[in-house]
């Protein structure tokens, strides 16, 4: 990967719907925010992100066509490093400057942002991580023997593999399409429509009310937004408003390396997805985190999860799909994603974890942010989640006039006796 000549790449199975469905609003970027307890010292900064590009050379890539797929050529473009300002998660226009990802700051916070093309969550919090790993030691904060191996290595070929291949299993049956799920009704806002509301709470806070119901925090929090979405259908019916779809379910992304071995640092996460069917009553809080908690112990099962790849990457290698042009393979997609993929759930709840880092470097940062790529038009609104130390944050993306379900969810929040602190980020 030393010259643009010599590389290029196919992209991953998840990627593959991407360029098909990306817009100016739906732009499927990502954004990950580190904020420091001190402003940002730029000419540290700019050699930090000199080293993280030639640690990650296979980010630096732009999106091409050929004629039956999109694939990834080696580019040479400096990175794009600009004031933060403006909307997160904005398009890249692939004008001059091609490459997919971008670093932005704003004084104490550095942001990277990356097209869904390129990699997961992870793969996002890896470059990040590595910036900051980076950064520290220019500042003399951390010493050259106290980096992490990985961040003081050579690349491994293994780490731009397309990991769903790898673990592709032939003749496993398909997963059962669902039927459409219940999608919130408020009214779009003007463009530019997206906004973020962040709200930062306690971990050990929320930790102890999920221990007391047995469940982790990703359950704990699923099972409120399944909750508010039951309030919002409640009231929907006393105003006397017909409600066709009353399946609520929300996707959660799950990062595979957890259950397969792998060191990729391109997309390799699915999801599963909790439902209620209000079709049979409502339920009690109690009775959505048990439903939410045996969903979520079933679907990450690894036999569960094979019928996933099996059904994604065999569709792929279908020899009828193979042989479509690009141009028609693109509106197939598009259609299927609107067709089906977005009538599938009602929310998104990503959450990235809790980032750990040498105590050294903790002691310099307040907390992270991330920031899902904006919500399509069907969905609304989604919620990003990650912790740090004992602060969780919870970033709320919506492109709707109306901010009733974040109200629901921080009231819900603030009832249990967690306190909810909204960040003006």
């Amino acid at each position: 990967m030393t010259n643009k000549e010599s590389y290029w790449t196919p992209l991953d199975n998840a990627a593959k719907i991407f360029p098909a469905i990306r817009s100016k609003e739906h732009t499927t970027v990502v954004r990950l925010t580190v904020v420091l307890k001190e402003r940002v010292t730029i000419k540290h900064l700019f050699k930090a992100i000199e080293y993280s590009e030639k640690r990650f050379p296979y980010f630096k890539v732009s999106l091409r066509k050929g004629f039956f797929w999109y694939y990834l050529e080696q580019e040479d473009s400096p990175v794009i490093v600009e004031v933060d300002k403006g909307k997160p998660c904005q398009a890249f226009n692939n004008k001059g400057n091609r490459l997919m990802y971008r670093i932005l700051v704003y004084k104490n916070q550095i942001s990277v942002e990356f097209s869904h093309i390129l990699t997961d969550g992870f793969g996002l919090s890896e470059f990040l991580k590595s910036i900051l790993y980076y950064y520290f030691r220019e500042k003399g904060i951390v010493q050259i023997n106290e980096l992490n191996g990985f961040y003081n290595s050579i690349h491994d070929p293994e780490e731009f593999e397309d990991a769903y291949n790898r673990y592709f299993k032939e003749k496993i049956p398909y997963v059962i399409k669902q039927p459409k799920a219940f999608h919130l009704p408020y009214s779009l806002s003007k463009r530019p429509r997206f906004d973020v509301l962040v709200a930062l709470l306690s971990i050990s806070g929320l930790k102890n009310k999920a221990d007391e119901k047995g469940v982790s925090i990703t359950d704990y929090l699923v099972a409120v937004y399944l909750w508010v979405l039951q309030s919002v259908i409640s009231d929907l019916k006393k105003e006397k408003n017909v409600v066709k779809n009353k399946i609520l379910r929300i996707q959660v992304p799950v990062n595979l390396r957890n259950i397969y071995p792998s060191r990729t640092m391109r997309n390799f996460s699915l999801f599963v997805m909790p439902e209620i069917d209000l079709r049979l009553g409502q339920y009690s809080f109690d009775e959505i985190l048990k439903i939410v908690y045996h969903k979520m112990k079933l679907e990450t099962d690894e036999k569960l999860i094979n019928k996933i790849i099996s059904r994604n990457v065999g569709s792929e290698r279908n020899l009828i799909v193979r042989g479509i042009p690009l141009l028609l393979k693109s509106l197939v997609l598009y259609f299927k994603y609107y067709s089906e993929g977005a009538n599938q759930y009602s929310g998104v709840v990503t959450n990235l974890g809790k980032v750990k880092l040498p105590e050294v470097m903790s002691n310099e940062i307040d907390y992270f942010i991330v920031t899902p790529p904006p919500p399509n038009k069907k969905l609304k609104l989604n919620c990003g989640v990650i912790g740090f130390k004992d602060k969780l944050v919870l970033s709320f993306g919506n492109i709707t006039k109306s901010k009733e379900l974040e109200k629901r969810f921080i009231r819900f929040l603030i009832n249990e006796g967690i306190k909810v602190k909204i960040s003006k980020n």
